[in-house]
């Protein structure tokens, strides 16, 4: 299976940290750092996977997610974050409290860690704070394959429209086309949307005429 490009996460890119397994995550990373960053990202995995399960108050693989940028580049700083969040098994608290805590980078890596860590609904309140900002790279980060299995309809059509207002792709949207199938309240909403865009003078963005010719398509062939 080809894995998803694995460049700079923009709010432009799809959901690659989310997508790609920790284990193709940590390949594709390690082959891009120098010595010194291989090295601290090897020391700091093997701490967070000593210390997996003991999680607090502020542990030191916490610590670390601080020094990613630092130490890897911003290129290959939320990947490593994913990635020490990974080994060191955070589960829905650790992760709230690092989401909670963290700066919005740390926000990001937690968000995109959802996939990979967290199995249930647990961690949606992360999600729903996500969508309720108006920083671009969160609300991309929030709408990944966590989003996509477990937001409700009403919330997920609401994740949609977000990005439409904030500028994100909805490329970035994970499983569109599976939950935009035949969702004739997702279309209705956004035909209201353009229509008040519409009256208002504003432009209305290319994305919403993509998704609401799914919607409508899908919904006619069903």
């Amino acid at each position: 299976m080809t894995q998803p490009h694995l460049g700079p996460v923009t709010p432009a890119a799809p959901n690659p940290l989310s997508l790609t397994s920790p284990a193709d995550l940590r390949t594709h990373v390690t082959a891009h750092l120098d010595e010194a960053a291989r090295a601290w990202l090897a020391h700091a995995l093997d701490e967070a996977a000593a210390r997996s399960g003991t999680h607090g108050p502020i542990s030191a693989w916490e610590l670390r997610l601080a020094e990613a940028g630092r130490r890897c580049g911003a290129d290959h700083a939320d990947a490593v974050r994913v990635l020490i969040l990974h080994a060191a098994h955070a589960g829905p608290d650790a992760l709230t409290r690092v989401y909670r805590q963290g700066t919005a980078a740390e926000r990001r890596a937690v968000l995109h860690a959802l996939p990979h860590l967290v199995s249930g609904p647990d961690a949606l309140p992360l999600v729903e704070d996500a969508l309720r900002t108006n920083d671009t790279r969160l609300v991309a980060a929030a709408v990944g394959p966590y989003a996509a299995r477990h937001l409700d309809a009403h919330n997920w059509r609401h994740a949609v429209l977000k990005c439409l207002f904030t500028g994100v792709p909805v490329d970035t949207v994970a499983d569109l086309q599976r939950r935009a199938r035949a969702d004739t309240e997702l279309a209705r909403m956004l035909d209201d949307y353009a229509a008040e865009r519409t009256a208002s003078g504003r432009p209305v963005p290319q994305d919403l005429h993509r998704v609401l010719a799914l919607a409508e398509s899908e919904a006619k062939e069903s």
